[in-house]
């Protein structure tokens, strides 16, 4: 790491008042040019720290930046992550207001739901799949407490991986008969596709990118615990929303969700 533990303070103080208020700041690289990636995750462990004190509870984690066409706009060659937390869980079918983000994007994933712990490294794709209960269409609300989405590596990770909000359909019991490569995803806006892909665009395999995940956690002291849930990374691009948008996320084989912003 390159930042001084104030500054690392300072940064993440930013990020939670622009996502208290809904409104962005600008790029934190170009505030702090000499950060790195280490100097990221700490901003984000941070935060996370201080929700936790706040009485929030850790449900989950997120993967992002897992297809090839997001890792080559931000220029990186592997996934990064995030924190979910309770208040970041939104029923299916609800309503929620678009001004409690700054520039709400959706994405249709695959959840995972652990009854085994991971811990890395070396955690295999396989060992991910023997670890898993159960599996759920989800439409994760990914967020950009930077203006405008202009972000490095680091300012994403930062910002928690840009998550804000998940909702997670009926969980289905996890078999080695799901093809999860194969699930073909669709992700709709006011009834109309926007866009579909195939669980193979998310690291070749779904469970590979929670396998990632737990290798990933590994250096901080991170395990993937019982009880929690993992969205893997999304199918699809993702697409803005705005208010009066209904969006919805259907995975073959495992259902829809859909949500609505006011």
């Amino acid at each position: 790491m390159t930042l001084s533990r104030d500054v690392i303070e300072h940064a993440a103080g930013l990020l939670a008042v622009a996502d208290a208020d809904a409104t962005p700041i600008g790029q934190l690289t170009q505030q702090y040019p000499q950060m790195e990636v280490g100097d990221a995750y700490a901003i984000q462990q941070v935060n996370l720290a201080h929700r936790v004190q706040q009485g929030r509870k850790v449900l989950g984690h997120k993967v992002g930046l897992t297809s090839e066409p997001m890792q080559t706009l931000l220029g990186v060659d592997e996934p990064d992550f995030g924190y979910l937390l309770d208040d970041m869980v939104v029923a299916d079918g609800s309503t929620v207001r678009c001004g409690r983000f700054c520039a709400p994007r959706v994405e249709p994933e695959v959840a995972f739901l652990l009854h085994t712990p991971l811990r890395g490294p070396g955690i295999t794709a396989a060992q991910v799949r023997a670890a898993t209960e159960a599996v759920a269409v989800a439409l994760e609300i990914v967020d950009s407490r930077i203006a405008d989405w202009k972000l490095t590596l680091c300012d994403t990770v930062a910002d928690n991986a840009s998550s804000a909000a998940v909702v997670l359909g009926p969980w289905v019991r996890y078999t080695d008969d799901l093809d999860l490569p194969a699930m073909a995803a669709t992700l709709s806006l006011n009834g109309i596709e926007i866009d579909s892909g195939r669980g193979s665009a998310v690291l070749g395999d779904p469970a590979e990118a929670v396998a990632w995940l737990a290798n990933a956690l590994a250096p901080y002291g991170t395990d993937l615990l019982p009880g929690q849930f993992v969205m893997s990374g999304s199918f699809t691009t993702a697409a803005f929303v705005h208010a009066g948008d209904t969006a919805s996320a259907t995975i073959s084989g495992l259902g829809e969700v859909s949500l609505t912003f006011s």
